[in-house]
């Protein structure tokens, strides 16, 4: 277990590098990097965690750490409620995602989950692939994110088929 710890961490800081060499002096969580050949340093109590989106995804929470998920571009820590589901849904925008804690559970539609833990990488496309996503019941998920865009979550309507070209 103590390996799996150590491989998620390294995962963790591998991708976050290019932030590590972007700006001067410690920054502020949320604040977009700027160019320079400093560090930045980011440690895990000046996070700031915000509530996702309280009436749609309660308990889910984001940590911009540059960016601003909202509007564009963004890495960011998500944190999921043990326990957590979300229907089936769409996002715009691609996703590289490390995941840190927890088993988080992905069912692309009419396929079998995916149970992926602390150190697994996902790849997970925009546009219309369409998932479930979970957190398993036992802890809570926490997992760090990159988009080239802003995250959105779309959910399909219930009896709504994907159309076939």
């Amino acid at each position: 277990m103590k390996s799996r710890n150590v491989l998620a961490c390294s995962i963790a800081l591998a991708l976050a590098a290019p932030v590590l060499a972007q700006s001067s002096g410690t920054a502020k969580a949320g604040n977009a990097p700027k160019a320079s050949s400093q560090p930045i340093f980011m440690p895990a109590g000046d996070l700031k965690w915000t509530d996702l989106d309280p009436s749609g995804a309660p308990g889910v929470k984001v940590a911009d750490l540059w960016g601003d998920h909202a509007k564009g571009a963004f890495g960011a820590f998500f944190k999921l409620p043990a326990g957590f589901a979300a229907p089936l849904h769409t996002h715009t925008h691609a996703m590289k995602v490390v995941f840190l804690t927890g088993t988080y559970i992905q069912a692309p539609e009419g396929k079998a989950a995916v149970r992926l833990g602390p150190g697994s990488y996902m790849m997970q496309p925009g546009g219309n692939y369409r998932h479930t996503t979970s957190c398993d019941k036992a802890s809570e998920c926490m997992f760090f994110v990159e988009s080239n865009g802003a995250f959105d979550l779309k959910p399909v309507a219930a009896g709504k088929t994907s159309a076939k070209n």
